[in-house]
C-alpha cells in the first residue's frame, strides 16, 4: 500500500490477502498491454505552472529525534530517513501542483492510455488467487464504522473493482466537479508515461525534498517547524480518531483540490499531506547511508535496484509528502524529511504525483 503497507503474510484471511496479493503485487508486465501513447503533445507550453526551483546544497533527511509518534505501519520507524547527509541539486522546474484530473484528462485524450488500474490481470501470474478476483480495480480508503485495531490495514483499506483514476471511489463515482483535484490510483507507469507526454519527468528524491523545503534549513514541515502556524494547518492530513473519524478540522474530510493551502517559500503547494507524490528513485532504506559515506552527492538518482526487507520481493519506488490519512495517531509522513514507499504497480485514491523539468539551456 502506498507509503506505509506493511508485510500481508499471516496477518490477513485467505480471501482478503488474495485481494492485496493482487493490488500490491501485480508487476507491470503481468497486465495486458495498454494503446501505446500517441506523439500528441500538450495543448499548453511545458512550463506553464511549472516553478523554478534555484538549485543548491542542503542536508536531507531527519534526525534520530524526528519519528513517528504513531505506530506507522505495525511499529515501523523512520530509520530509513537517517543519517542527515549533505546534498546538492541543479536548478530545474517543478509542477506547481499535483497533477490534477483536468490534466491526465487531456493527457489519456490524447493518447489513449489506459492506467494499471484499468487492466486485466493476467491469471498465469497470480496462481492461487481465485479467477473472480482478478478483475481491474484499486485500493480504496474506507473508514470503518467504529474503532478498530490499527495492526490491521484490511479494516480500512479494501481493493475495490472498477476503482481508477476515473472512478475514485469505485464503481459509480465520477470526476464531476473535481476537475481541480489530484488525479489518484496513479501506478508509477501511470506517472511516467504522462511526465513523458508533457515532455517532463518525474523528480527524484533529492530534488523532491529540496523544493519541499522552500529555501529553509532544518525545519520540521515544508513550512516551517509549526503544523498549524496562526491555527491554520499547512496541509490536509487526518484529524479526530483514526481511521474511523476525519473530523475535517483543517478544512476537508477526505481529498482536497490542489492548493486549497498556502505555498511554501517556492510558491510549490500541497508539499505536505492530500496525496502521497511518486519520485523516480528506488527504495532502499540504507541508501541514506551510503550517501552519507561518500560525502556530498551531487543529483543523485537513487540506488540501482529496489529492496524492501519488509516485502523483498517487491520493486518499490520512493513515495514522499503523506497523504490526507497521515495522522500522529499512525503516520506522520508529512514531515519534510520523512519517506515512503510503494510497490510501483499499485495505485490507491491517495496516491498522485507532480513533475518536474530540467532548466532550458540559454540559447546561444
Amino acid at each position: 500500500m502506498s507509503g506505509f503497507m506493511p508485510a500481508m503474510t499471516g496477518k490477513l484471511g485467505v480471501a482478503c490477502a488474495a485481494l492485496l496479493i493482487l493490488a500490491s503485487g501485480r508487476a507491470a508486465e503481468a497486465v495486458a498491454p495498454h494503446p501505446p501513447a500517441t506523439s500528441a503533445k500538450p495543448a499548453v507550453a511545458r512550463d506553464a505552472g511549472m516553478i523554478r526551483i534555484p538549485g543548491g546544497e542542503f542536508a536531507m533527511g531527519e534526525s534520530g529525534a524526528e519519528t513517528d509518534t504513531g505506530i506507522c505501519g505495525l511499529g515501523e520507524s523512520t530509520r530509513d530517513a537517517r543519517p542527515v547527509h549533505r546534498v546538492r541539486v541543479s536548478p530545474f522546474l517543478m509542477d506547481r501542483t499535483t497533477v490534477t484530473n483536468a490534466q491526465y484528462t487531456a493527457f489519456v485524450a490524447a493518447t489513449g492510455y489506459i492506467t494499471v488500474a484499468e487492466r486485466q490481470p493476467n491469471p498465469k501470474d497470480f496462481p492461487g488467487v481465485p479467477a473472480e478476483a482478478l478483475v481491474p480495480g484499486s485500493l480504496v480508503f474506507t473508514a470503518p464504522p467504529a474503532a478498530v485495531p490499527l495492526t490491521d490495514v484490511s479494516q480500512w483499506w479494501h481493493y475495490v473493482p472498477s476503482a481508477s483514476w476515473k472512478h475514485p471511489a469505485g464503481p459509480g463515482s465520477d470526476l464531476v466537479g473535481k476537475d481541480r483535484y489530484p488525479v489518484v490510483h496513479v501506478a508509477y507507469e501511470d506517472a511516467a508515461a504522462y511526465a513523458a507526454w508533457a515532455g517532463k519527468r518525474l523528480p527524484t528524491e533529492a530534488e523532491w525534498e529540496f523544493a519541499a523545503r522552500g529555501g529553509l534549513a532544518g525545519k520540521r514541515y515544508a513550512t516551517g517547524d509549526e503544523l498549524k502556524p496562526g491555527g491554520k494547518f499547512i496541509g490536509n492530513i487526518f484529524e479526530g480518531h483514526f481511521p474511523d473519524n476525519d473530523t475535517g478540522e483543517d478544512g476537508f474530510a477526505g481529498i482536497a483540490p490542489v492548493a486549497s493551502y498556502a505555498p511554501n517559500g517556492y510558491g510549490l503547494y500541497d508539499m505536505a499531506g492530500n496525496v502521497w507524490q511518486w519520485c523516480s528513485d528506488h527504495y532502499r532504506p540504507d541508501y541514506y547511508e551510503t550517501l552519507a559515506a561518500k560525502g556530498l552527492a551531487t543529483n543523485p538518482q537513487g540506488p540501482a535496484d529496489a529492496y524492501d526487507p519488509d516485502e523483498p520481493g517487491a520493486r518499490k519506488r520512493v513515495q514522499r509528502g503523506g497523504s490526507f490519512l497521515c495522522t500522529d495517531q499512525y503516520c506522520t509522513r508529512y514531515r519534510v524529511g520523512a519517506r515512503g514507499k510503494g510497490e510501483v504497480s499499485t495505485g490507491s485514491n491517495h496516491l498522485g504525483f507532480r513533475c518536474v523539468a530540467d532548466v532550458p539551456a540559454p540559447a546561444k
